[in-house]
């Protein structure tokens, strides 16, 4: 499989560019490169209901909703962006979750968690946890169906979405894992395939594992590499997809199978000739458009099987 040509472009851009790679500079300035790269690939953004909350614990959340909706009791998705548990936030990932509302016609509530150096782990864990239980708590005054609250996120994201589907199986109706992160041990073969000239690095990659775990025995934590937890019987049905030239690729692809090793229902797709990253980038990316779609059919078909 090679590379689409709409991804080659890009990577020839990101070549060519005077600017510095994110792991060669501090963490404040790699948020104001990465939300800048974000802007200049992000379709346009489409039109949506929002408002910000605060969660008792003093957690941030933007919330969406289609437009014309503010009544009507709608399903729930509980969102955490993708950066290496170091960069990205609400403005990063507003588009796609816009994208998500409006397809999946559902509210999104998208988690400003705590970032790492500043917050190291498991602070965006303690975060996350506490923005799904303020959104499971509050049906009434968010006007949602509580029976049908998915969790989902994107890389880092993913990672924090996987971990909150663990601890809150029970009351959780969905995960959406894009491109997750499952195991810090970053041993795959996926990784010294990909850990190069793919936008994300293997080096990179370290910088942001340095941060968000600077205790070499957190590494092994269930709640940093869920991959690893005892046991992933019971877990929410999944929608989980991977980038064929994705340094994650295998983790990912690992995580899928073992939810479905152990029983759970499991959708797993491959988009072979993606780079990580790509699903915000549809401004760039046709093919980060129809996995977008992609997502908010397995979303609205997960919450239709709850309500029937």
């Amino acid at each position: 499989m090679k590379l689409h040509p709409q991804v080659l472009a890009l990577l020839e851009a990101a070549a060519s560019s005077p600017l510095p790679t994110l792991d060669k500079v501090s963490p404040f300035v790699a948020r104001r490169l990465y939300r800048e790269r974000c802007a200049r690939v992000m379709p346009k953004a489409p039109e949506a209901m929002t408002r910000l909350l605060v969660s008792p614990e003093g957690v941030a959340l933007r919330a969406y909703r289609p437009m014309g909706t503010a009544q009507d009791r709608l399903p729930a998705l509980v969102f955490f962006h993708g950066g290496g548990w170091s960069i990205g936030d609400l403005d990063t990932h507003d588009v796609l979750c816009r994208q998500f509302a409006i397809g999946a016609r559902c509210a999104v509530f998208s988690v400003e968690y705590r970032l790492a150096p500043e917050a190291p782990f498991p602070a965006a864990v303690e975060d996350c946890l506490a923005a799904t239980d303020f959104v499971l708590q509050q049906e009434d005054f968010l006007t949602i169906d509580a029976s049908r609250v998915a969790v989902g996120g994107d890389s880092a994201g993913g990672n924090l979405a996987a971990v909150v589907a663990i601890s809150l199986k029970e009351k959780i109706a969905f995960q959406l894992l894009i491109y997750p992160a499952t195991d810090q041990r970053m041993a795959t073969a996926s990784l010294n395939r990909n850990g190069e000239g793919y936008l994300l690095t293997r080096r990179l990659m370290e910088t942001f594992r340095g941060y968000y775990l600077p205790r070499r025995e957190d590494l092994l934590d269930w709640r940093a590499s869920p991959l690893l937890a005892k046991s992933l019987a019971g877990q929410p049905p999944a929608f989980l997809l991977t980038a064929g030239f994705d340094p994650l690729l295998d983790e990912g692809r690992a995580y899928a199978e073992r939810l479905a090793h152990e029983g759970g229902e499991v959708a797993y797709r491959d988009y072979p000739d993606m780079v990580h990253g790509f699903i915000v980038m549809g401004g760039v990316l046709e093919t980060a458009n129809a996995a977008v779609a992609d997502c908010c059919t397995a979303l609205r078909r997960e919450f239709d099987k709850v309500a029937a």
